[in-house]
């Protein structure tokens, strides 16, 4: 991804060009990402800020050359000689008058207390910020770099290192004199130095080497890949990612190197440690910066390009470009091109590029400018995605961070996101997310409303309006219920019956209903919603007179929820001409509200609705409705003969008489039957069935009935002349008349259908009657000798005898006080105990002796089982 970054500052004439005029200008120190129309639109990485304050005051009146970056404060050095120090918001804090020429490098120790300065004139200095220490030499040559030791502000640590034609190693020793040693010569100007730990990198004409501090050892050297560019007009960029990664950029060439331990085995007159390049790759421009952003690295670039004017090359602007190393090559994350001040006359060594670890700040230094880059927060995550107009996912973006974000409020990305909806004309979508972005704001949502209607789109927010918790004015409802009423009566009454009848004045949309019912009065959908209205309105009279009027299925529900059951005396027929069956249930379950009697009076006109209630009324209860019952015979017999016969079988309180009479009239044969033989004319129902019903099997089954032998000789008298009929005898009389007496008054000679397999029935009949009978005589044999044998094994067991035990008939103990006296005991096997000497002598004739007391009580025999004597 391309961008540019756009200031709008005050342009000098020196400054202003053609091609600035193509951009735009935005608010100072803002910054503006401009992405190209043929390429992919993606999400900025980095967001961009100038450092202004005591910076612009500075960079006005002199030029920068060089700045690093501690968390607590910045450090600025300037052509003029001048170091500055700076908040993290460009205010200056401090300022050192070192020279009278070009600051080349400031190095900080990690606690920020210590500072050294190198000068073009030669001017080296360290000295404490917080402290009186303080060390001045003057070299007879440019001092290009120079690095304190990161653990400066402990003393053993005290060392520094300065580069110009030789790199020195400054050590102070125990008499607190600075003491050089030279760390390496001979391969041109030392060009810049990184120390970190216990490692110090630097970079010469030649290339870039590693020294180890402890061991005193280098350990590597990582020659130039493109010696035909000047040292001094590309330089080295170095940059420690960690204690023991160095990332190295110069030229258009990076190459990332680890240090590593050697293996005991392989170390001989070896340094104990080597370095491994473990990335290499090469870009399209040339850099003159780098530093690390977690597993990826940010590069400033230094561009050139042709201008179409001229056609000559000319400087373009910085790029601070993203890259994600890959084993055998880069992929550029994002790439923003910085409109810096200047940057026309810029070369690649006026560039710089500082960053804070802790943060995650990054500072593009040019002699004009001070920029600095930070990765974008989740407000300008929600601010890119509100610039791109993707409100659904900034409005998501802000909810699941809503802790974090300081800028933004939800209920802001919400409200911009209806409007950008409602431009969009997507109205539905708009009114429902108004649910979730008002909430219970119950402003916004009448403001919302309003809006809604001034563009003609009540509708469809109706739907998504709160009806509980909030609530919202009964204008903003009446309003919505009017906007239907005028255009869509099926959608007026479903509101009506969606939404709580205590939204609105019912009164006020009442009237409107009825005025619109002037102009169309059979109107089926505002009959039912005006009766909803009454409803809640609680007035139940007229809104049942219109259910009942629309026979609607509600009408029901709305009596019982009501109790409304004294409006609907005199409206009985309409109920029950709508829905009968629910009529009779409704009111046979409140017959305390409206009696029996009542009911019956009203449907005195409808006999045919009269039947219906009764008939329910019977089914529930056979004697509730007796004193109908009389009506009901007419009533069966003219509405619903089936369930005459159960009714006259079923009810005790049926004139016999009258019921009679009524089914002669109608020649109801069967009804008839069923009377005469309940009021005992068992013959006179027999006739009827073989003279009008002709039917055999009913007759035998009536006289099966009955069980009456003259019915069953009047049934054979009646059937000997007709064949069919005898038929139907022979096979059905066999167990309750013997077949003989048939067969011998059949006429020689009569040619009966069928007689050999009724004959065969006949027999097989009585084979059957032989088998059971003699199945049940060997059941009870059986049973019989079972229980003798069972009783016999009962009446050999012992039986006790104690002193508790009474004679039955002296009721005296049965056991003698004495027991050396002699005595003689009777028992029976019924357990009666009697003294020998009580008992009566028995017969002679018939020696076998009873119990007394069981043969008074027709017990049955109880013969005497034991008899002691002693």
């Amino acid at each position: 991804m391309k961008a540019t970054i756009i200031w709008k500052e005050p342009v000098s004439m020196e400054e202003s060009t053609d091609e600035s005029e193509h951009f735009v200008s935005v608010l100072p120190t803002e910054v503006q990402h401009l992405v190209k129309e043929d390429e992919s639109e993606e999400e900025p990485k980095l967001k961009y800020e100038r450092l202004t304050n005591g910076v612009s005051e500075i960079l006005q009146k002199d030029v920068a050359s060089c700045m690093t970056v501690h968390e607590k404060f910045l450090a600025l050095g300037t052509h003029y000689g001048k170091v500055y120090l700076l908040d993290v918001q460009g205010n200056i804090t401090q300022k050192f008058d070192v020279s009278q020429v070009k600051i080349n490098q400031i190095s900080l120790d990690e606690s920020g207390e210590h500072m050294g300065i190198c000068s073009e004139d030669g001017k080296v200095q360290v000295c404490g910020l917080y402290s009186g220490e303080e060390f001045h030499e003057t070299f007879d040559c440019p001092i290009k770099i120079v690095a304190v030791h990161p653990q400066f502000v402990k003393s053993p640590c005290k060392q520094f290192v300065t580069g110009g034609k030789k790199l020195l190693l400054y050590d102070k020793n125990w008499m607190n004199r600075w003491k050089p040693s030279v760390l390496h010569e001979g391969e041109g100007n030392i060009r810049n130095v990184k120390w970190r730990g216990h490692l110090i990198a630097w970079a010469n004409n030649m290339g870039v080497k590693i020294l180890d501090m402890i061991s005193k050892q280098r350990i590597t050297n990582v020659p130039r890949d493109n010696i035909s560019l000047r040292p001094d007009m590309y330089p080295c960029s170095l940059c420690w990612k960690d204690n023991l990664t160095l990332i190295i950029g110069w030229g258009n060439s990076v190459k990332i190197c680890s240090v590593k331990e050697r293996h005991a085995s392989e170390m001989r007159d070896l340094p104990s440690r080597y370095v491994e390049i473990v990335f290499q790759f090469e870009t399209e421009f040339y850099i003159s910066g780098l530093a690390p952003l977690c597993d990826q690295l940010v590069i400033l670039s230094y561009v050139k390009e042709i201008s179409e004017k001229t056609e000559t090359e000319c400087c373009a602007r910085p790029r601070l470009d993203i890259i994600q190393p890959l084993p055998e090559s880069c992929e550029e994350i994002s790439s923003d091109a910085l409109t810096v001040r200047g940057f026309q006359e810029n070369e690649c060594r006026d560039y710089h590029l500082e960053y804070s670890e802790g943060e995650s700040l990054f500072y593009i230094i040019s002699p004009r400018d001070v920029v600095v880059a930070k990765e974008r927060d989740q407000d300008d995550h929600i601010d890119w995605l509100l610039e791109k107009k993707k409100y659904e996912e900034a409005l998501m973006a802000a909810e699941i961070s809503q802790k974090t974000i300081k800028k933004h409020k939800i209920l802001d990305i919400g409200l911009a996101y209806i409007n950008h909806l409602m431009e969009k004309r997507d109205y539905d979508l708009a009114a429902r997310k108004c649910q979730k972005i008002l909430g219970k704001n119950t402003d916004l949502w009448e403001f919302e409303v309003y809006k809604f209607k001034e563009i003609g789109q009540l509708k469809a927010i109706s739907p998504y309006l709160p009806r509980r918790d909030p609530i919202l004015k009964p204008l903003i409802y009446e309003m919505v219920l009017h906007e239907f009423l005028e255009s869509d009566y099926e959608g007026f009454a479903t509101l009506i019956k969606e939404w709580p009848g205590d939204l609105y004045n019912n009164a006020i949309i009442v009237q409107t209903v009825v005025d619109h019912l002037k102009k169309d009065p059979q109107n089926r959908t505002l009959l039912r919603t005006l009766a909803e209205l009454y409803t809640y309105d609680q007035r139940y009279g007229k809104a049942l007179e219109i259910y009942l009027t629309l026979r609607h299925k509600d009408v029901f529900q709305l009596i019982h929820k009501h109790n409304l059951f004294s409006s609907i005396r005199d409206k009985i027929v309409l109920l029950m001409d709508f829905d009968s069956e629910k009529a009779v249930d409704m009111l046979l379950d409140n017959e305390a509200k409206i009696s029996i009697d009542k009911v019956v009076e009203e449907l005195e006109n409808r006999p045919e609705l009269q039947h219906v209630y009764l008939h329910k009324l019977f089914k529930r209860d056979h004697h509730k409705g007796q004193r109908y019952h009389e009506k009901q015979i007419s009533l069966y017999a003219e509405y619903d003969r089936p369930n005459l016969l159960p009714f006259l079988r079923d009810s005790t309180h049926c004139p016999l008489e009258k019921a009679l009479e009524i089914c002669q009239q109608r020649n109801f044969v069967e009804e008839t039957v069923y009377l005469l033989s309940r009021m005992g004319n068992s013959r006179s129902a027999l006739k009827m069935i073989m003279e009008e019903l002709h039917d055999v099997d009913k007759a035998i089954e009536f006289a099966k009935e009955q069980d009456d032998g003259e019915l069953w000789e009047d049934l054979i008298l009646y059937s000997i002349d007709k064949p069919p009929f005898i038929t139907g005898l022979l096979n059905n009389i066999g167990t309750h008349v013997y077949p003989i007496l048939l067969i011998h008054r059949i006429k020689e000679g009569m040619e009966i259908p069928n007689l050999r397999d009724s004959l065969v029935k006949i027999l097989q009949d009585y084979n059957l009657q032989i088998l059971l009978r003699e199945g049940c005589k060997k059941i009870l044999v059986a049973d019989s000798l079972s229980l003798l044998k069972k009783m016999h094994r009962t009446q050999m067991k012992g039986v006790l005898v104690d002193e508790e035990n009474i004679c039955e008939s002296c009721l005296s103990p049965i056991l003698p006080s004495d027991a050396s006296k002699s005595f003689s005991v009777v028992v029976f096997h019924c357990r009666h105990m009697f003294h020998k000497d009580c008992l009566p002598v028995p017969n002679t004739a018939f020696p076998v002796q009873f119990c007394n007391i069981c043969s008074a009580k027709h017990r049955g025999p109880g013969s005497a089982i034991l008899e002691m004597k002693k």
